[in-house]
């Protein structure tokens, strides 16, 4: 299972992204529909918008079962808190919390992201989280 973190979705979507190759090379190897969250969506509509990128492009890959959602984040709502607070220092955002908890729920699954924080960031307060993400 592989987590689609913002950072990505955008580059990929995004020709002028400095990450835009990395990312269309990683989504050709692909090949089970990627999983995300809501936040993430959000942050990746805005950022696609705000660069004059068609902010319906995620939906689109929603309609053509290239991206699933499926985190509820009221029911999540306490472990996000808990992430929140245990990293404001970085700071993490709702998007990297989400992620986060995302890969707690499913402990095989890696992220992909741009984000070096997922670095630092622990699942399940000790655990490395796998990822993909450019060199």
């Amino acid at each position: 299972m592989i987590i689609a973190d913002t950072g990505p979705l955008v580059a990929y979507l995004d020709r002028s992204d400095q990450h835009h190759a990395w990312a269309k090379q990683v989504m050709d190897t692909f090949t089970e529909p990627l999983h995300t969250c809501d936040a993430v969506l959000a942050e990746a509509t805005f950022l696609l918008q705000r660069g004059g990128i068609a902010a319906g492009l995620p939906m689109q890959m929603i309609e053509r079962g290239v991206l699933q959602t499926g985190f509820d984040t009221g029911t999540e709502a306490h472990a996000l808190r808990t992430l929140l607070e245990r990293y404001g220092d970085v700071p993490m955002s709702l998007a990297d919390a989400c992620v986060v908890r995302m890969s707690e729920l499913h402990a095989r699954a890696k992220v992909w992201t741009t984000d070096s924080d997922f670095i630092i960031y622990r699942r399940n307060r000790r655990g490395l989280i796998p990822h993909i993400m450019p060199h």
